[in-house]
């Protein structure tokens, strides 16, 4: 076995807790990763972990090691990305990330093409509406519907993408359609959230004459999947906040209908955001040149 696959598997076992899971993201079995942790402690001649039935937890050993082998491995993919820029032949995988509905919609279908273009480029995509910790789960690049919060990141402006709140017209019609953003609490209208461990949607920010407002609105349930709030909006159950691209083909259709226009929601930026370290990374920049024109070439069509 590679010695640097050994320290690979170590390093996403001591992130991730488990065999099994550090198992997945390196794309082997949990035998295999376990074989590789034993080998190392063989060939350190010292425990690295403490095991339980549950999860894996670093001796101090392993602590110690841990700090050195994310070295070596920066190290090593620091100089795979200047010999890869070099002889401009960028190889390697990319951890990429993003929401249900971008993901989806834009980022899911670029991917073969963009592999069909650099073909020594294997892209693992996470699509997820909970909040992805960049750095903890080795995420190269994540594209984010968002407003970047993290200093230790990086981020790249796709562009400004237009939200709206609307509903079904059943739903209006057995309801009533609020005038104001107000009533949306007053006449306690069913708004449905996209919540998640750590989510901020407990509200909604509309630019009111007042300036930018939040609104604590309420619902009778939620989802962690923002294609299931806009389904439950469909069919008639409440009303959603989303981006406008999600959604413009309801609404010209008929099948949801905007409402607070005079009040509408703040917009949000897609972005791609990416580690400091990773910038130099001639993948990255490549995933991100590819995804932003794709986004941006398709949002426009959606809108139209």
């Amino acid at each position: 076995m590679s010695y640097l696959d050994n320290v690979r598997v170590f390093v996403r076992v001591v992130e991730l807790g488990t065999l099994s899971a550090a198992g997945r993201d390196q794309r082997v079995t949990p035998a295999v990763a376990s074989n590789r942790i034993k080998e190392l402690e063989r060939h350190m001649g010292v425990r690295l972990f403490n095991r339980t039935t549950r999860k894996l937890t670093p001796t101090e050993h392993g602590r110690v090691f841990y700090d050195g082998a994310v070295k070596i491995l920066e190290a090593v993919n620091e100089a795979e990305s200047a010999i890869a820029d070099l002889s401009r032949n960028p190889k390697g995988a990319l951890r990429i990330t993003a929401p249900l509905g971008i993901g989806r919609r834009l980022i899911a279908s670029g991917v073969p093409e963009f592999h069909d273009k650099y073909p020594d480029i294997e892209v693992r995509l996470r699509l997820s509406d909970h909040n992805v910790d960049i750095l903890s789960e080795g995420v190269d690049v994540a594209f984010k519907l968002g407003i970047l919060e993290d200093s230790n990141l990086r981020m790249r402006g796709i562009m400004n993408c237009e939200r709206v709140v609307c509903g079904a017209p059943a739903y209006f019609e057995r309801r009533g359609t609020p005038a104001t953003p107000d009533e949306l609490i007053t006449n306690r209208h069913d708004c449905l959230l996209l919540r998640y461990p750590g989510s901020k949607e407990y509200y909604w920010t509309l630019q009111t004459a007042d300036g930018v407002r939040k609104f604590e609105v309420t619902g009778p349930y939620d989802s962690d999947d923002g294609d299931v709030l806009t389904q439950w909006a469909l069919d008639g159950h409440g009303i959603i906040n989303k981006p406008l691209f999600e959604v413009k083909q309801y609404i010209n259709e008929g099948s949801l209908v905007p409402i607070l226009q005079d009040t509408p929601p703040l917009g949000a930026q897609l972005a791609a955001i990416y580690p400091h370290k990773r910038f130099q990374d001639p993948k990255v920049r490549l995933i991100i040149d590819f995804m932003a024109e794709r986004c941006q070439r398709l949002i426009g069509k959606l809108l139209t």
